[in-house]
């Protein structure tokens, strides 16, 4: 009798978690709007929303390489499966014409669309619901400026239960921390204003910072390197690969030009961050700049020794490996001469030659992924202009010579033992088991409706 009295309260719990968790995770559709005139928004509003997407790099998610601008259907990788970008122009069918400014607000600050559904992370909402009400107005008067575009995505390619967007109200409840950003009162204002476009609408941690078994990210471990469509994306704190530390002036530089003497050239995802930060004032770019130089913190005395004697080594002859060629360091050497030297002897002048390997925070990097990456794809050229451009390797080197020439640029200019997954890295990502986004120097793939193109 107790057993059965027993089971019947605990069945009443159940219940009763059950309601107040739908009661939590449901979520009502706010009415729809006719889309609102080009003209009801006020023309300096548009030109800051405009800034504000940069900051955001919202081209590069919701824009499919080729198409139209903001139209979405970009094919977002994650480890459960593949999610693609919503259409943010202001269509009413397809878009977000009919979405009210207290929708969009909604959706940036709860992750969750006008029609009630819950937005999966893969759009950074952790991170924009630090955005002030202010830009977001901005924002929403940018994109219900664009030119509308009908356009669908396809549909999620999500396992059960995940394809179940109620679940999303239960990861909401154990990551998501909803609220805007509160500044540090023992901070300067301007590390405040790089705090919040860092880890606000730039949403940096979204790939600079590792995450869980279950897609959040690692508490505790803000800006500590992450993974981000196929590449490494390094730590921005103290543990950063860098061989010269990087101080609040290389930041600006690297983060305004997309390249720095020191540092080389933009590649992969970053290469679209810095295409867009590209568009902001110098003043919002140095904000940035002082507040990762802050999380960096003060290199220690160690680290900044071993910076100046890297900087004595450039200009150095390089001494090849006197190893037989039937080695891996003699094929190593080999392949550099033949392949790599002619670029990477620093006899180029930057952005245009290949950084001395000394300086690569690549080949000092903690896993293989981007030093693979640029091997097998290269950098390609920029549309338009002059630009750092590399040859991709894929079709003439084999994984064995990969892993041979990865090992000897290792040994030699990192002083650190060589990687040990190379070769079966190679292969999965030659066989598309890592998807891996290539793109120019400037890292646009823009539609040919530009960021403020219709905004003069």
């Amino acid at each position: 009798m107790r057993l059965k009295h027993f089971l019947f309260g605990l069945l009443g719990v159940v219940i009763v978690a059950c309601a107040g968790f739908f009661a939590i995770a449901w979520k009502s559709a706010i009415a729809p709007i006719r889309p609102p005139d080009r003209t009801s928004f006020d023309q300096a509003l548009i030109h800051k929303g405009a800034m504000l997407a940069a900051v955001g790099n919202c081209t590069a998610c919701h824009t499919q390489p080729g198409g139209r601008s903001f139209a979405g259907s970009f094919a977002l990788p994650t480890p459960f499966g593949t999610i693609y970008s919503s259409n943010i122009t202001p269509d009413p069918e397809t878009g977000i014409g009919t979405w009210s400014e207290a929708a969009f607000n909604r959706a940036m600050r709860e992750g969750v669309s006008r029609d009630g559904k819950h937005l999966y992370p893969a759009f950074p909402f952790d991170h924009f619901t630090l955005v002030s009400d202010e830009d977001n107005k901005a924002l929403y008067a940018f994109l219900m400026t664009r030119p509308p575009v009908k356009q669908s995505p396809p549909a999620n390619e999500l396992p059960f239960p995940l394809n179940i967007r109620l679940v999303l109200a239960g990861w909401k409840l154990l990551f998501f921390n909803e609220g805007p950003f509160q500044k540090v009162a023992s901070e300067s204002e301007e590390w405040n204003r790089g705090a919040y476009l860092v880890n606000g609408l730039g949403h940096c941690g979204a790939c600079h910072t590792p995450r869980n078994m279950f897609g959040a990210e690692r508490a505790g471990m803000h800006l500590a390197g992450g993974q981000a469509e196929g590449w490494s994306a390094p730590a921005l704190n103290p543990s950063s690969p860098a061989p010269i530390p990087w101080t609040q002036d290389s930041l600006f530089a690297y983060l305004r030009q997309g390249w720095h003497a020191d540092h080389g050239v933009t590649n992969g995802p970053m290469g679209e961050v810095t295409g867009n930060v590209g568009l902001l004032p110098d003043s919002d770019v140095k904000t940035i700049a002082t507040y990762v130089a802050a999380l960096m913190g003060t290199p220690s005395p160690e680290r900044q020794q071993r910076g100046e004697q890297i900087r004595k080594k450039i200009g150095e002859d390089l001494v090849l490996a006197s190893a037989p060629t039937d080695t891996p360091a003699g094929r190593g050497a080999a392949i550099y001469q033949a392949a790599c030297a002619t670029c990477h002897d620093g006899s180029r002048p930057l952005p245009f030659g290949g950084i001395n390997f000394h300086l690569s925070s690549t080949i000092n990097a903690p896993d293989a992924h981007n030093a693979i990456n640029m091997v097998l794809f290269g950098l390609p050229a920029a549309s338009g202009r002059q630009s750092a451009i590399m040859p991709g390797f894929a079709a003439a080197m084999t994984d064995e010579q990969l892993t041979d020439l990865l090992a000897y640029l290792r040994e030699t200019f990192a002083g650190q033992p060589a990687w040990p997954d190379v070769a079966a890295r190679a292969a999965d990502t030659r066989s598309g088991k890592f998807q891996v986004s290539v793109r120019p120097s400037d890292g646009i793939e823009r539609g040919p409706d530009d960021i403020g193109a219709q905004d003069q």
